[in-house]
């Protein structure tokens, strides 16, 4: 199994070595601040920062054994970094499965998809199987993973991107805050990446917008307010310049 691992580096591939740096680097103040003031609701965790486990992940690398015996652990601050450095080469779709099936929080669930699944083969097929999934996380990763892919693979055609959107306008009506705010951020980042993925976008939220169903016109008007800016109208028309010239 391909790792890329940093000279010096040895002790930090090791599980037990990384929650123990966990546990001796997490604060109480972390953990207590999680749940009040960014909704993550977990029952372990150590309590340290996103940018500390960035910092060690530069050291570590990508390690897709090392990844996947720290999710297994259970622990929070272990699953997102696991995130972190995973292989995406090395990401199967039963990984990713099993995976979303232990979401159990939008910061675990958004950093698998913006990390790390939206890199790998299996992102667009697992977008379709996952809008069908009902708990409130494993769902909104269907969508996290759509906003995700439309983003960071700037070289994918438009056309399968664009067929998941009929998704997007039937989760809509999902009342479930971490569900309707994800469906948002999908057509958001979707309607922002080309003139034809815009005007894709520009006629779904329209009719949800004026939806008789509230959670449907808030994601809607939410949309509009979104790719209607003049930033995002000048920023479509630099891509398609570019991509004329291209």
């Amino acid at each position: 199994m391909a790792t890329t691992r940093k000279p010096g580096a040895e002790s930090a591939h090791d599980v037990a070595f990384v929650l123990d740096w966990m546990k001796a680097n997490g604060t109480k103040q972390v953990r207590e601040s999680m749940a009040p003031r960014f909704g993550i609701v977990v029952d372990k965790a150590f309590g340290t920062t996103m940018a500390q486990l960035k910092q060690l992940a530069k050291v570590v690398g990508r390690d897709q054994a090392l990844s996947l015996a720290l999710w297994d652990t259970g622990w929070y601050d272990a699953r997102m970094f696991a995130c972190l450095i995973g292989e995406p080469k090395e990401v199967t779709a039963a990984q990713m499965d099993a995976w979303c099936g232990d979401f159990d929080n939008w910061a675990t669930c958004d950093t698998a998809c913006f990390a790390l699944f939206d890199k790998t083969p299996h992102a667009l097929a697992r977008v379709k199987a996952w809008a069908k999934r009902k708990p409130e996380f494993e769902k909104r990763a269907a969508f996290a993973l759509l906003a995700s892919v439309a983003l960071h693979d700037k070289k994918a055609a438009d056309g399968p991107i664009i067929a998941l959107l009929p998704l997007c306008e039937g989760a809509a009506n999902d009342e479930r805050n971490f569900v309707k705010k994800g469906v948002s951020w999908a057509l958001r980042s979707v309607g922002t990446r080309s003139a034809e993925c815009h005007a894709a976008v520009l006629g779904i939220a329209e009719r949800l917008s004026l939806s008789k169903h509230a959670t449907e016109r808030w994601v809607g008007k939410d949309v509009l307010k979104d790719i209607t800016r003049p930033l995002v109208t000048k920023r479509l028309e630099r891509i398609e310049q570019k991509r004329r010239v291209t």
